[in-house]
Parts: structure tokens; C-alpha cells; sequence
């Protein structure tokens, strides 16, 4: 239990005034050490871990919008270690690992829930591909098991596993998948960092550079410029169109992402569930919430804007395999962007410029790294580019020139 939370539980005077956790920010100034660009989970992360455990704090994180108002406030929250590669795996696992001690470092509570995560198979060479992916996590060191149609019906018991698409053989069930409230996440980094000396810039966008050999040397912003030591680029869906001022190309292509949530209802669901044929998963929420979510939109596109079409679909979907669900009412919708790889994997590290390093092509999947990311990020940060940490040598950009790929496509039964 964080123990800002007992010391409020405990006091004789439970009422007392909160002290605001974000002081007004400081005026910009000339020049920073290390300036990263984007204010999400990643961005503060990597702030938060350079201050805390390499001493670095000369650092300004710039965000075009408010902390934590992109990406990391439109996702469903979903953490998982069950990937398909040995390289994912080793990676997600770690990050799983610091989730699990968020709340007592921050001393703020990140409403961590360990729920699991079942998987359901419809076809036998999904079944087959699912004992592959179980054996690696096992052997790897996360918590993944089989399950036949008895045990899913234990398990979720209001689950439909005779749909209309295909009924369900077996299930892949991840006994670590979780679940954080991705605000406080952001909230619990933001925090630490402010609290060691690191600067946030929100509305302070990055426009150009300056590069001077191979160094980039000033950012340009809204509000003027800013010159540095190096950068670091976390800015999610829009990391194509911020590597495109530097000339940098890379294989990344964003595409909207929908969800959404129905009124509350009593408590029947403890795991996510998520169909391989159906391209669907539901969870509910500690506020009793339905979660509704699925893969991305088919189309390119830099846009929010939730679509009647893919929300229909979606309903259909969870509606196979929750078939009460037509009864419920739907609250919200949203949409996040995604910059996608053709790999499904992220790159990080170095860039062909020798002060810029890369935390981008997270597609659907960078809540869940945040801890990582930002451990990983700073000691690359740290060495100056000199030392990449071996959990992210894999992901580099230069794998896709040495035909490398990370490939985890259909790592799980939907974009998440």
C-alpha cells in the first residue's frame, strides 16, 4: 500500500487540503541537457528514471497538448507479458516485473489489478500456435497455461463458447495479465521527476530542427527555441511525421485505434477475454464499466474521431461472446493513433543522427512497455548512445536494412 495513502487513512484530519502534485510550470529555458519530446507514459518515464537513477535532471520534457493527454489516456489499459518472440517476451516480462512495485515507489497508487488474461482458440492450428506461444513464456519465466473448454466455463462463466463464428476449443489463459489506471501511471511518473528537478513544457510544441553535422542541436518550438544535448523522440502516433523533419525514414504507418466502455453493472468478470476469430475483448472496470475494444482501423489516418461502422462491428463481436451484452447501454467511444511497424514491433535506440534516440512504433501495445521504456531509454540516454541495453538491441531501426524483424503479428486475438 503506498504509504501516502495509510498516512491519509490514518490521520485524525482526513479532510485536510491535498498539496497539488503539479506546481505551475517553469519558464523555459535556453538550453537543457537531454529535451524529450512527448509528455505520455514513455516520455515521463524516461525522465523519471534519468533523474532518479543516473543523476541526469538538466532535462525538459515537451508536450504539445497537456502530460498524459495522447496515447496514454486512450488506451484500455492492458498489461501482458504473453507475446510470440523470445525478444518480446524477455522485453514485456521485465516491464510486468516494475508495474507490479509502481505504487510503493511512486507512493501514489496506480490501482495495479493482476486479473489475467484468457485468450480463446476457435480453430486447431490456433490451439497448436497457442501451446507454442505458452511453452515460451514459460520458459522464459511468465505465467501462461493451456486451458480446455471445462476450465474456460469455470473460469468466466457467462462466457458464450458455443458463438455463431466458430465455438471455442481452448484457451490460452496469462495468470499475469493486469490492468493500471494509465492516468495515474502518467501522474506516478510525472511526480517523481518534478520532485528531482526535471522540467515539463505542456503546450510546447515541437516544430523543426537544427542539425549541425550529425547532431541536432536546437529544437524549435512554439515558444521559442530550445538547444540541447541531445533528444529523445516519444510521441506515439506522430512519430512518422517528427522523424520526417530530420529526413529520417522509417516504416511506420498510423491507423486509429477505437474502444469503448457501456454504463456500469454488477461485478461478473475478472479476466480480459479476447476471441482469435472474432478480433474482440471485454474486460470490466473497477467502476463496473464494459470495456469493449478490437484491432485497428483498416485505413491510414491521423485522427481521433470514433466511426459508427467499426463500433457496430465491435458490438457484434462481443455481443457473440457475451450474448446479455445487447442489453447493455453504451457511454462512450473513443479512438487513440497507432503507428504501426511491419513487424508489430516498436523501434528503439539509436537513429542515423548521433544525439537522437527512438522510442517509437509502439502500434497498440506501449502502455503496457512504459516501465521498461523508460528504464531502457534512460541508460541508453546515460551512456551517451554509447551503450544500448541488450533488452532493446533487438528492436533497433536497423533491423528492418538487415531483414531482422521482430514479427508479432497475431500476438494476440486483437490490437492490444
Amino acid at each position: 500500500m503506498p504509504l501516502t495513502l495509510l498516512r491519509y487513512g490514518l490521520s485524525s484530519d482526513p479532510c485536510r487540503a491535498a498539496q497539488p502534485d503539479f506546481p505551475p510550470p517553469a519558464p523555459l529555458k535556453k538550453r537543457y541537457d537531454v529535451v524529450i519530446i512527448g509528455g505520455g507514459g514513455h516520455g515521463l518515464a524516461t525522465a523519471y528514471y534519468l533523474a532518479r537513477r543516473h543523476g541526469i535532471t538538466d532535462v525538459a520534457v515537451l508536450e504539445k497538448g497537456y502530460l498524459g493527454g495522447g496515447n496514454t489516456a486512450r488506451n484500455t489499459a492492458v498489461i501482458r507479458s504473453n507475446y510470440l518472440t523470445p525478444e518480446s517476451v524477455k522485453f514485456y516480462i521485465a516491464s510486468v516485473d516494475l508495474y507490479r512495485g509502481l505504487s510503493n515507489e511512486f507512493d501514489f497508487n496506480i490501482m495495479y489489478s493482476e486479473r489475467g488474461q484468457l485468450t480463446l482458440a476457435h480453430t486447431d492450428g490456433t490451439v497448436r500456435a497457442f501451446r507454442q506461444r505458452c511453452e515460451v513464456n514459460r520458459h522464459l519465466g511468465g505465467r501462461s497455461e493451456m486451458l480446455d473448454r471445462q476450465q474456460i466455463r469455470e473460469l468466466v462463466p457467462l462466457l458464450n463458447l458455443d458463438t455463431g463464428h466458430q465455438p471455442v476449443l481452448a484457451g490460452l489463459w496469462h495468470i499475469d495479465g493486469a490492468t493500471a489506471r494509465h492516468d495515474a501511471v502518467a501522474w506516478g511518473y510525472a511526480r517523481g521527476a518534478l520532485a528531482r528537478g526535471v522540467q515539463f513544457h505542456p503546450l510546447t510544441e515541437a516544430q523543426d530542427f537544427v542539425v549541425e553535422g550529425s547532431r541536432v542541436t536546437t529544437v524549435k518550438t512554439n515558444r521559442g527555441d530550445v538547444q540541447c544535448g541531445c533528444v529523445v523522440q516519444a510521441v506515439a502516433g506522430s512519430s512518422s511525421l517528427l522523424l520526417g523533419k530530420l529526413g529520417i525514414r522509417a516504416p511506420i504507418h498510423t491507423y486509429p485505434l477505437q474502444a469503448m466502455v457501456t454504463q456500469p453493472v454488477k461485478p461478473f468478470l475478472t479476466p480480459l477475454v479476447s476471441s482469435s476469430a472474432l478480433h474482440c475483448y471485454v474486460q470490466q472496470t473497477g467502476r463496473g464499466e464494459i470495456l469493449i475494444g478490437g484491432g485497428s482501423d483498416p485505413y491510414p489516418l491521423y485522427g481521433t474521431r470514433a466511426t459508427l461502422d467499426l463500433k457496430e462491428s465491435l458490438l457484434a463481436h462481443a455481443i457473440e461472446m457475451f450474448p446479455f451484452l445487447a442489453n447493455a447501454k453504451l457511454m462512450r467511444q473513443w479512438a487513440g493513433i497507432t503507428d504501426m511497424t511491419p513487424d508489430y514491433s516498436p523501434i528503439m535506440g539509436r537513429s542515423p543522427i548521433d544525439n537522437y534516440y527512438l522510442d517509437a512504433g509502439w502500434g497498440t501495445y506501449g502502455f503496457k512497455a512504459t516501465p521498461i521504456c523508460g528504464v531502457t531509454m534512460a541508460e541508453l540516454v546515460a551512456s551517451g548512445g554509447a551503450k544500448v541495453p541488450q533488452l532493446i538491441q533487438p528492436f533497433s531501426l536497423e533491423r528492418f536494412s538487415r531483414f531482422q524483424q521482430i514479427n508479432e503479428m497475431g500476438a494476440t486475438a486483437a490490437s492490444h
